[in-house]
């Protein structure tokens, strides 16, 4: 039934039609769990990424499962989704709010008689910081898949306090995580995976202590491997970039034989870890699915910026001390709950039976939602943006102008724009060796 009309909803006799958007790795990664479900029932499925702002490797897009990604200019998304039955939005908050503005807005211009595509939003790990304004961008999605209970219970009260209509929230789970995590192991630690962040810690200083308390920790038991998995290759992009990058960092240390930077994508490695190492990464979320014991590193407090803060109640905080006398936490069961529990399908599975119920009845939790006070001054803003009564804030190239003056300002953007990654590469390795230098 069309929503809008009350008219049946008649669809061509073709196979169903997905367009997955994605710009990173991680985000990637995720839309594929959720491609992969898709097209297991039927739907075909094209994945895109916005040219503007892109970072994906051949490898990247190898590994997170996907066959092809194509570029296209950030406007075509809009038209290219007005030609499918379901867009994954596997993007940052404010791009999913650009976008669900910019459809809203197309419907109300250009009726027709088939409904909107359903709009699936997410988050592609653990939520460290913007918990309600991430909420708040992706409310006008259809399909709001929430990884955790405790989510859940938040995004609930800020849509009540706010009267948005909560129906297009959905307790799915992560995708990258089953529905029932394996059994804590009691035997002995022979292989540890530090899974490292591109940004936590943030700091050269901070990045090298841990990565020597981790040295540290394979001097002391060398009949253990130690394994340094970085988030990605020298030259590679993530959502947030690294800017110390670990073989940087310890190219003037000597290090012990059995520590290792590896490379190989981090469930590929669980196969083999007995103790997984992080700061605040999804990794130790994955790692406890797969019933490898997980440390979080307390040596430098819980705070915010470091992200640990969110796993104040998971029983996983340690310090490098304890963890080299095996005094390793166990997770709480009330946190794996709030992951893992009350639900009977995997993820990927719940998101796209959603997706399914809405097509069949047509209808589009999206206009409930939008009708709430909140969402509709969100649309009279986006409008006086569009028609430039409100100007949109200053672009990258306006505001190095502006710190740096017409001229330097213009060749720093020119450069950026033209100069290929690979030829400024050795320029920041010889400013991070730089720095490295001076600790």
């Amino acid at each position: 039934m069309d929503t809008s009309t009350g008219d049946p909803v008649t669809r061509p006799a073709r196979a169903p039609r997905a367009l997955l958007v994605a710009a990173f790795d991680s985000q990637l990664k995720w839309a594929a769990h959720l491609g992969s479900e898709l097209r297991e029932r039927g739907f075909e499925c094209r994945y895109v990424a916005p040219r503007e702002r892109v970072a994906l490797s051949k490898d990247q897009v190898r590994a997170a499962g996907a066959d092809q990604v194509d570029l296209v200019w950030k406007d075509e998304i809009l038209d290219l989704a007005l030609d499918v039955d379901v867009v994954v939005l596997a993007l940052a908050g404010p791009q999913v709010r650009h976008f669900t503005l910019d459809l809203t807005e197309r419907m109300a211009a250009e009726p027709r008689q088939e409904p909107a595509p359903v709009v699936v939003a997410g988050w592609v790990g653990v939520i460290i910081e913007k918990i309600t304004a991430g909420y708040l961008d992706r409310s006008g999605a259809d399909v709001v898949a929430v990884n955790a209970r405790h989510e859940l219970d938040h995004f609930r009260e800020v849509a009540r306090r706010l009267e948005i209509d909560p129906g297009n929230l959905l307790l799915s789970g992560l995708p990258i995580l089953s529905t029932s995590p394996r059994p804590q192991p009691s035997a002995p630690v022979r292989t540890v995976l530090f899974a490292d962040q591109p940004t936590v810690p943030d700091t050269a200083a901070d990045r090298l202590y841990v990565y020597r308390r981790l040295a540290a920790y394979a001097r002391r038991h060398p009949d253990r491997r130690v394994l340094l998995k970085p988030r990605h290759r020298q030259g590679e992009d993530t959502f947030h970039r690294m800017h110390h990058h670990p073989e940087e960092l310890l190219s003037g240390d000597a290090l012990p034989s059995n520590f290792t930077v590896d490379y190989r994508p981090v469930p590929q490695l669980l196969g083999e870890t007995d103790l997984l190492v992080t700061m605040s990464s999804t990794a130790c979320l994955e790692a406890v699915d797969h019933g490898v014991r997980v440390a979080l590193v307390l040596d430098l407090g819980v705070h915010e910026r470091y992200g640990n803060h969110v796993f104040l109640d998971s029983g996983l905080l340690r310090t490098f001390d304890q963890l080299e006398v095996d005094d390793i936490g166990t997770p709480s069961a009330a946190w794996v709950d709030s992951w893992f529990g009350g639900r009977s399908v995997t993820p990927a599975q719940a998101v796209v039976d959603r997706v399914e119920k809405l097509l069949a009845t047509g209808e589009r939790p999206s206009l409930a939602a939008m009708t709430s006070p909140y969402q509709q001054g969100a649309l009279e803003l986006h409008r006086a943006r569009l028609s430039g009564e409100v100007p949109e804030p200053p672009g990258p190239w306006a505001r190095r102008r502006r710190r740096h003056g017409l001229v330097k300002g213009t060749a720093l953007q020119l450069g950026i724009w033209l100069v290929p990654p690979a030829a400024l590469k050795p320029l920041k390795k010889w400013r991070n060796q730089r720095r490295i230098k001076k600790l």
